[in-house]
């Protein structure tokens, strides 16, 4: 087996004191505007809807067989080693809903997936990032246990400080990878490491990895450091949820998805860009950086649409000079807002 500590960056040397708050958006108890636990109204349920045939038809005909013959574009890079300035969050998108997140002091890799197949679908655009290359970060952050999130080969790979943060229910499937350590979140749970925070956001989708295991949970992140925040929406469609977390947090950077939202199954599983747009202005963020789009083709959308309406509705509205589209592997740096709320 390879030895990956010879190349393996690391900023730190000391173990950070970790600390939990227990469904606690930064507010007291005796709060009134503390937001509700996630209840069913969040849960996206299994069942197609009507007309799932015809979909899945035009899914197995106009995706699935004709990406399985085209060649993968796009390169791996090596990750930028040193960390951003003061003051400043480096983004680098990996493909997929996977980034690496560099802050001055601290570094996290969110759904991280170097998986050239799920099944039968193939990834049309290599990582972006090298995965032998990938450094030793303080956390590994996975959103819900969906194959193309929970990817295990990966996550057997990467080395991380402080373990592997998990929604409630998916700590199983992660307690075998290497790890030493494994927290579970429920929604509105707060992980401190030190000054590098972690809060789990809700969001309206399904966390099941097959069909029996539906107690599994599933939302997002919302990871602070310093003055700097970054919003991982994880998979959700758009609900009000998106206000309730807007409420609480100004995130630098909100990294949004935007693909997939013509389901085969038809159920309301993904946001569209428009509702991505929404989103993000709600929740009063700095810049959006799309994603769930253009590595696997898991919805009846063109290949190209995605990241289209994306920008004519960002100028619709007169946002799109905060909207950046990364290239996998391309590190970018944003400067932070150094704005709070409680």
């Amino acid at each position: 087996m390879q030895d990956f500590t010879s190349r393996r960056i690391v900023w730190r040397s000391q173990p950070l004191e970790i600390t939990i708050t227990r469904n606690s958006p930064n507010v007291s108890e005796k709060n009134t505007n503390k937001p509700k636990e996630k209840n069913r109204r969040d849960y996206a349920g299994i069942l197609p809807k009507k007309g799932w045939p015809r979909r899945n038809y035009h899914f197995l005909r106009h995706r699935l067989l004709p990406q399985a013959f085209q060649k993968r574009n796009g390169s791996s890079k090596a990750p930028i080693p040193h960390p951003p300035e003061a003051g400043k969050i480096r983004v680098t998108w990996i493909g997929h809903a996977a980034f690496l997140v560099q802050f001055p002091d601290h570094s996290v890799i969110i759904d991280p997936n170097w998986a050239q197949w799920h099944g039968i679908v193939k990834r049309q655009r290599q990582p972006g990032l090298d995965l032998n290359l990938m450094p030793l970060v303080d956390l590994v952050l996975v959103t819900h246990a969906h194959f193309d999130h929970l990817h295990k080969k990966s996550l057997k790979v990467l080395e991380s400080h402080e373990g592997i943060v998990v929604p409630k229910g998916s700590g199983s499937l992660v307690k075998r990878l290497g790890f030493h350590s494994v927290h579970e979140m429920s929604v509105w749970d707060t992980l401190q490491f030190g000054d590098l925070t972690v809060t789990h956001t809700p969001s309206h989708h399904w966390g099941a990895r097959y069909l029996h295991d539906t107690h599994r949970d599933y939302g997002g992140y919302m990871v602070h450091s310093g003055v700097c925040k970054v919003f991982h929406c994880g998979d959700s469609s758009y609900f009000e949820g998106f206000k309730e977390i807007g409420k609480h947090h100004t995130p630098d950077v909100a990294l949004m998805p935007i693909g997939a939202y013509d389901a085969p199954s038809g159920r309301d599983v993904h946001m569209n860009p428009e509702e991505a747009v929404q989103a993000f202005i709600e929740m009063e963020a700095g810049i959006l950086i799309p994603m769930h789009y253009g590595t696997f083709p898991l919805g009846n959308e063109p290949f190209h649409e995605p990241a289209e309406r994306l920008i004519a509705e960002a100028t619709r509205l007169g946002v799109a000079d905060r909207v950046l589209i990364l290239e996998e592997g391309v590190g970018v740096e944003v400067e932070c807002l150094a704005e709070t709320k409680t």
